[in-house]
This record gives C-alpha cells, sequence and structure tokens, in this order.
C-alpha cells in the first residue's frame, strides 16, 4: 500500500514515537526516526508539551507555545506553504525518508467542514503509466535528480523568500526513477524538492526544468490522487515516500481555527537507496543552511487564542 489511514487510535505523543519505530526497523536491528533538532535554533521557544519527543515534527498551525494560532504573516506559516506542494517528505535529506506517520491532536467541529485534507498521488501507478518512449528516455538516461529544500520553500513563499538562493543551500542526490523495494515496482522520485536533473557526468540536463514540471504534473493528475479527509483527534496516516507523494489540502479555517498535526518520519533502510548518490553518514541539513538568506527569528507572532 502507499498509504493507510487508521481512524480514532488512542495513541499519545510517547505511544506514537514508539510506534513509529516499527516503521523504522528491518531485520538487521533497530532503525532511526528523523528527529527536529537540527531545525531548532538555540533561542528559539519549544513546544513543552512536545518535550522529550523531538521525533515529533509540528505540523500544526499554532504558535511555538501552543497558545495560540500563528500568524499568518510569520516566517515560520512562510515556511510551511511549501506543505501545499506535492513532496515527499525530506527528499532534501541526503539519506531518503522511507515511512511518515502523521495524527490528529486537535481538530475543527468536523461538521464545519473546513477541509485540511491530506492528499496523496500514487507515483508508482504513474510510473507504469506513463508512454512507454518517456519511460525510455528516462531509464535509459538514468538521471540524478537534485533536491534543494530552498526550492521548494522559494515556490511555496515566493515573495517571502526571494532573497534564498537555492544554488548557496544543500542539496542531495538521489535517482528519479527507483526500484520500490518492498512492492518490486518502479517509482518516480518526484515533487516540489526536484529541483533539476543531472546526468551521468553531474552536468544539469538540458530541458531539465520542462521534464521535471511533465513528471511532477503527470504524477498529479486526478486518476492517481486519493485525499484522505480528518474527522477526529486520534487519526492517523501512515504512508511510504518511496511511493507516493503528498500535500496538504486547502484547509477554510487558517487563522481561525486550532489544528494540531504530529508527524513522525522513518529513515529508509534500504542497503542500495537510502543514500543515493551522497555517501553514507553525510551530515543531515540545518534550518540555518535551508533558509540562511532569510533567518528565522527566535520566536514566530501569533493571533488571538481560539
Amino acid at each position: 500500500y502507499g498509504f493507510i489511514l487508521l481512524r480514532a487510535t488512542p495513541l499519545s505523543d510517547a505511544s506514537h514515537v514508539s510506534f513509529s519505530r516499527l516503521f523504522a526497523s528491518d531485520p538487521s536491528g533497530p532503525g532511526e526516526l528523523d528527529n527536529i533538532t537540527r531545525f531548532l535554533p538555540p533561542s528559539r521557544a519549544r513546544r513543552l508539551r512536545y518535550y522529550p519527543h523531538l521525533e515529533l515534527f509540528d505540523a500544526s498551525n499554532l504558535s511555538d507555545d501552543g497558545n495560540a494560532i500563528l500568524d499568518l504573516s510569520s516566517p515560520r506559516a512562510m515556511l510551511l506553504r511549501a506543505n501545499s506542494l506535492w513532496h515527499s517528505d525530506l527528499a532534501y535529506n541526503p539519506r531518503r525518508s522511507s515511512y511518515s506517520l502523521l495524527r490528529a491532536v486537535e481538530l475543527p467541529p468536523w461538521d464545519l467542514e473546513m477541509g485540511g485534507n491530506t492528499e496523496f498521488a500514487d507515483s508508482r501507478t504513474a510510473w507504469e503509466e506513463l508512454a512507454a518512449e518517456k519511460k525510455w528516455e528516462l531509464l535509459t538516461k538514468d538521471w540524478t535528480g537534485v533536491y534543494n529544500a530552498a526550492h521548494s520553500r522559494k515556490m511555496g513563499a515566493p515573495e517571502f523568500f526571494k532573497g534564498l538562493d537555492p544554488e548557496e543551500g544543500p542539496v542531495s542526490r538521489h535517482k528519479v526513477v527507483q526500484r520500490h523495494v518492498e512492492s518490486g515496482r518502479m517509482n518516480l522520485c518526484v515533487g516540489a524538492y526536484l529541483w533539476r536533473l543531472e546526468d551521468g557526468e553531474g552536468k544539469t540536463v538540458p530541458g531539465s526544468e520542462e521534464m521535471i514540471k511533465f513528471l511532477n504534473e503527470h504524477v498529479a493528475k486526478e486518476r492517481y490522487v486519493t485525499s484522505v479527509g480528518w474527522e477526529q483527534p486520534g487519526d492517523l496516516v501512515i504512508w511510504d515516500n518511496r511511493a507516493v507523494l503528498h500535500r496538504a489540502g486547502e484547509f477554510k479555517g487558517v487563522g481561525k481555527y486550532r489544528r494540531d498535526m504530529r508527524r513522525t518520519t522513518a529513515f529508509d533502510q534500504g542497503p542500495t537507496t537510502a543514500w543515493g548518490l551522497n555517501g553514507e553518514g553525510v551530515p543531515l541539513p540545518t534550518l540555518e543552511s535551508i533558509t540562511k538568506e532569510r533567518g528565522l527569528p527566535s520566536t514566530q507572532p501569533a493571533v488571538g487564542k481560539s
């Protein structure tokens, strides 16, 4: 499966993390979950109710202290805009992600129909239904994808991040077409983090931007997309970042209603695919390295409580 949905789970922060570790493990032993340590400047206030669960990524619309709704003009709100673009989690890491587990902690009343669905695009079936000549081109060229967090940030909030130069940020390199190990099916590793294509000599492929646009639009065709609604606290979606893209759907309660979502993400354990072309053990990018042209303040403004 590309994703599964579990309704009204009894998970707490602690059990969310411990349950997630099961998806980070393989027959050789326990695996690792990604964590937020490298995204927290020393001076930034922390969401105290998360402590000590650094494995939980904050996907809420709440301020740092959790008491108010995030100001829509705040730097963190600008960062979160990229969540509405098709992507696989943390694809800009040198070590790929495998499974993500997103849990609803607090939601607006279901009958208000505020939206905020999470949408999934089946990138394996999208590969299978590509025209034969396009498959041949991708397989014979065997291009490397260059993935860049700054590129995604600029797409999500171009005016705010207009001073951010993707050329100066960290990048990772993974093959654009890969075999999904567990299913044996081929997969398109595309999405908003895919910045450019390189050939076997490390040179940018002519027409790279047009090819990326074509592949992203192909994967996002309506027939490959499923939308998942959030009904109640405890709802949990688990997806495989190596098999689907996802994005945040429109939330009509932006700036009005509290929405607390928390996510864990496991590192890929694949022996040949996890680190791509980056070299095992390459340091992971930090928030500062991604946004150094537009640094984030130590706290984020918030609007009135709701």
